[in-house]
Parts: structure tokens; sequence; C-alpha cells
């Protein structure tokens, strides 16, 4: 088994595809930016991130009910410097809701939301000293 992606449901597909193509910096596959699906990958690593409109897997599956509220998933994204990874996505319009921080010994952590309300955790890992 392979992780392929994860995908993330939306309602304003635009505004989250802005979120991960224009302040993440992730790589559109195919730069449909109204949707209703697009995958994002990053720089390094086979699996990537996707959006997928809301409405169109409602259609599939019957039943989708509820407003999207955030806090369904956590995007995780490793960057090799946090801090300057931070300042980048900051001037792109990102707004950092905790960090850069240690989350253990062996890495660093910053959380922000998407437009969706989505969390997006940035991993640093550190080099064990010894």
């Amino acid at each position: 088994m392979e992780l392929a992606q994860v995908r993330l449901l939306v309602t304003d597909f635009r505004a989250c595809y802005r979120f991960y193509a224009d302040v993440l910096g992730l790589k559109p596959q195919s730069g449909a930016q109204d949707g209703p699906y697009e995958k994002f990958s990053p720089a390094a690593g086979s699996a990537g991130i996707a959006l997928e409109d809301r409405a169109l897997m409602a259609q599939v599956i019957g039943d989708l009910s509820g407003a999207p509220d955030g806090y369904r998933s956590l995007v995780v994204l490793r960057v090799d410097d946090l801090d300057e990874y931070c300042e980048q996505i900051v001037a792109r319009g990102a707004e950092i809701l905790h960090g850069p921080a240690p989350m253990t010994d062996r890495m660093r952590v910053a959380h922000l939301k998407d437009p969706e309300g989505n969390i997006v955790e940035l991993q640093e890992w550190l080099l064990m000293g010894g």
C-alpha cells in the first residue's frame, strides 16, 4: 500500500488553491484554479495534497452534511529552515498562529490555518548531536 495523497474537501476552492500554491508555494499539477480538483506537490517527497470541491464529493457519496468547520484534518509539511520559510509565507499573506517553537527535542514547529480552517503544521527536523 502507498499513500497517494491527502485530499481536503473545500467550499471556497479558489481561496484554498491560492493558499496552497501562492502562500505555501506548493506546485499545482494542472493549474485548475477554479476546481473542482487540483493536486499539489511539495519540492520533495512522493505524496501530495489535493483539493476537491466539497459539493462534488457530496454528489458522489450522496451525503456530506454540515458546513466545514476546519479541525477535521492536519496537513504536515517538513521544511529545511522553519524561520526562513515562516518569514516567506507571512510576506505572502499567511498568519502564523503558533511558533516557530520547539515541539520536542527533535523538531521545531509552526502552525497556521488554510482559508477553510484546516490546520497546517510546518516542521523542521533537528539533527541530533552525538
